[in-house]
């Protein structure tokens, strides 16, 4: 007598509950920082009054400057991580949630806890490259 194993092809409820708890939570994060880098980036654009000396500040306006566009680059990044996120959440949903796009596999936990907007393997990440 051979015991067949049958294969996972699903997470079940309570699975997917922690997953969408763990996704919720990067989600709150993420849109707080987005909030933040937001909130600092009109202040920036709001000189008040504190810039009335006369002259050229060529140096600190170049930093303003750089220091703008990396933030508004790192609010692009947060933006995208949000969107992916709210996308796992509808394979929650839809019940598409921790499958493989390329093998049709479940994915491990450890990667979804880690990564929980990932729609491939380790395996098929790694041979996609």
């Amino acid at each position: 007598m051979s015991e067949v194993t049958e294969e996972k092809t699903h997470y079940t409820e309570s699975e997917l509950k922690e997953f969408e708890e763990i996704i919720n939570k990067k989600l709150a994060a993420t849109y707080n920082e987005v909030n933040f880098i937001r909130e600092t980036l009109s202040r920036k654009n709001d000189n008040g009054t504190d810039n009335t000396a006369v002259g050229s500040k060529t140096l600190e306006d170049g930093a303003d400057v750089r220091e703008k566009e990396q933030l508004s680059q790192s609010a692009a990044r947060l933006q995208k991580f949000a969107t992916q996120l709210e996308a796992a959440l509808i394979r929650i949903k839809n019940g598409t949630y921790g499958i493989c796009k390329d093998t049709g596999k479940l994915i491990p936990k450890e990667r979804l806890r880690a990564v929980p907007h990932t729609q491939q393997t380790i395996e098929a990440k790694l041979s996609s490259k």
